[in-house]
C-alpha cells in the first residue's frame, strides 16, 4: 500500500536536506507505514538534531507510524528554552552540558575547555565503546561527520556547521545558549581536568623564571598537574589559533 505524506523541516534541519526539499513543504510517496524516524533518517536528517515533531499541532514521538495524508512539521533542538513538557522526543532539556568532541574538532575542544566546559575529546573515530560512554555520561557529541549522528545509539548530538574554530565556538555558544554558563579558566585546556588556584610557593619548582618573578598565584590542573599560570589566556589561546 502506498501512502502520501507531507513534510516541512524548520531552521538548521534544512542543512541536511536535498536542495529541492529545503525551506518548503514537500510530498513523499511511501510504501506501507514506515516509522517517522526511519523516514527522516532516509532524508539525511539525524534524529539527534530534532527536538519536536508535530502532526495536526500534536507532538509525536519518533516511533510514530506514518499514515496517508499526514502533514509533519519537524523542528530542531531548542536549547534557549526547555520544551520537555511538550515534546515526547526528549526527556528533559540539555542543561548542565557536557560534550564529547570527535576528531577534527580539537581546537574547538580546547576553546570550550578554556571557557569552563567539560569536553571529552576523541582524536579517532567514534566506536561502540565511546557511544556507550556518551550515553552513560549523558554527553552531547559535537561532530563534523553526519553519519556519526545517524547511529541509533547516539541520543544527543549536534553537527557543527562552521569550519573555522573561532566561528565554531560562537556557533556552539549560541546554539546551546551557553553565555550564562561560561566560567573561564576552571578547566584544563590540555586534559579537561579541573583547575585550582595555588600559591607560587607550592609549585615553585615547576615555574619558569619570568612567571616566578611576575605572579604570586598560579593555575594548576588537579589531573595532569600542568601549571598554567597567568598565561592560560594568551599562550594556550595562541596554540589553538
Amino acid at each position: 500500500m502506498q501512502i502520501n505524506v507531507t513534510f516541512r523541516f524548520y531552521g538548521e534541519l534544512n542543512d541536511f536536506l536535498a536542495k529541492s526539499f529545503r525551506k518548503k513543504a514537500f510530498i513523499l510517496s511511501l510504501n506501507g507505514n514506515p516509522s517517522i524516524k526511519e523516514t527522516i533518517k532516509s532524508l539525511g536528517v539525524p534524529h539527534t538534531e530534532i527536538d519536536l515533531i508535530l502532526i495536526k499541532r500534536k507532538p509525536i514521538d519518533l516511533n510514530y507510524k506514518l499514515r496517508n495524508g499526514d502533514f509533519i512539521s519537524v523542528y530542531p533542538v531548542f536549547e534557549s528554552f526547555d520544551i520537555s513538557s511538550v515534546s515526547p522526543i526528549r526527556e528533559k532539556g540539555l542543561r548542565g552540558l557536557k560534550f564529547l568532541i570527535d576528531t577534527h574538532l580539537g581546537k574547538l575542544a580546547k576553546k570550550l575547555r578554556i571557557l569552563g566546559f567539560d569536553c571529552y575529546y576523541r582524536d579517532d573515530h567514534i566506536d561502540k565503546e565511546t557511544n556507550q560512554f556518551l550515553i552513560d555520561e549523558k554527553r552531547i557529541i559535537l561532530t563534523r561527520d553526519k553519519d556519526t549522528l545517524k547511529d541509533r545509539s547516539v541520543t544527543r548530538g549536534y553537527f557543527v556547521r562552521n569550519q573555522n574554530p573561532n566561528d565554531q565556538l560562537l556557533e556552539i555558544i549560541e546554539i546551546f545558549d551557553l553565555k550564562r554558563q561560561i566560567k573561564p579558566f576552571t578547566r584544563c585546556p590540555v586534559c579537561n581536568g579541573s583547575i585550582d588556584i595555588v600559591s607560587k610557593q607550592s609549585i615553585d619548582k615547576f615555574l619558569e623564571p619570568l612567571t616566578r618573578k611576575s605572579y604570586n598565584d598560579s593555575f594548576q590542573c588537579v589531573e595532569c598537574n600542568k601549571c598554567l599560570g597567568e598565561r592560560i589566556s594568551s599562550t594556550e589561546n595562541n596554540e589553538m589559533n
